[in-house]
């Protein structure tokens, strides 16, 4: 394996992925190992929004895995990034997690702005599509919606914005899709929406990739959320789970995750968006292989 290995620690609500490849700036991502420990963190916070010590416990145990897995793989990753999404990030005791987790585990967990999590979806996005004029990438996560476009590697417009699946679920905001429309636009200025509206869109995320498999084509369409939005609301989690694209773990959230996807599509006026299996995930390990400083600082494994 040469020496150029990269690799990203991924820690979610629901898992802790890790994804390690190799080859030079330009090459394919293609990678040369993956391995993924599940995580239901969506049920280890407290009426105040922190991760409880259960919560600890399975982001711990989770590294410590993943950790025992690279040694006996003997994968000599050259630059490794463990990071964790918002469901630490925006955690009410996100600082007390992470030192609590590098005390354990020995593993500092870095944590990205909303913002620099939009700039590396985009990034993904951008050369999965091959897309050489304007792309708008859409994110639909469990706490957050990320919104980015632009011309070039560099997005002109990347944020962040706290209406995720996970989130509008707790907030009661799933069935509100006319409100959850008016928060979205809100938060962007006249200036964000005229860029967002422009180019091709490409929706990152398992939300975008379920919603997908559920219309049953390789893409979004508003017409398909508008058809499935209201079977969703009219079944249990339970019978959510049975339909395709919507696996167990996320059948309570998916309907908000499909109302999170139609708002994010009707705010920034894409009728239909293009569904990357890349993004965050991806954009990182992109940027670490191109020892793009701006999006990324490398940290030794």
């Amino acid at each position: 394996m040469r020496e150029d290995t990269v690799g990203v620690l991924d820690v979610g609500c629901f898992s802790a992925h890790l994804v390690v490849v190799a080859g030079k700036s330009g090459a394919p991502l293609c990678p040369v190992h993956s391995d993924k420990v599940r995580l239901r963190l969506d049920r280890s916070y407290d009426a105040n929004g922190c991760l409880t010590e259960e919560g600890v416990d399975a982001i711990t145990a989770a590294i410590t895995s993943v950790r025992r897995r690279i040694r006996r793989a003997g994968l000599p990753v050259g630059r490794f990034v463990p990071f964790a999404t918002s469901s630490v990030r925006d955690a009410g005791n996100a600082d007390e997690v992470v030192r609590e987790v590098e005390r354990r585990t020995g593993m500092t967990l870095r944590t990205f702005t909303g913002a620099q999590e939009a700039e590396l979806a985009y990034l993904a996005a951008r050369r999965w599509s091959g897309q050489q004029g304007r792309l708008t990438m859409l994110d639909v996560g469990g706490g957050t919606v990320e919104l980015a476009t632009g011309s070039a590697d560099q997005p002109q417009v990347a944020t962040s914005l706290p209406y995720g699946a996970r989130a509008l679920t707790t907030l009661g905001l799933a069935h509100r899709e006319d409100l959850v429309e008016d928060l979205i636009r809100d938060a962007l200025t006249d200036r964000d929406l005229a860029a967002l509206h422009r180019g091709r869109a490409v929706g990152c995320s398992k939300v975008f990739g379920g919603l997908a498999k559920l219309a049953g084509h390789h893409t979004v369409r508003v017409t398909d959320l508008d058809r499935w939005i209201p079977r969703l609301a009219a079944l249990s989690a339970r019978r959510r789970a049975k339909l395709p694209g919507i696996s167990r773990h996320r059948a309570n959230q998916s309907l908000a995750g499909a109302v999170a996807a139609r708002a994010l599509m009707e705010v920034t006026g894409h009728d239909a968006v293009a569904v990357s299996p890349w993004s965050t995930t991806e954009g990182l390990l992109l940027a670490l292989r191109e020892h793009r400083s701006e999006l990324v600082r490398t940290d030794a494994a």
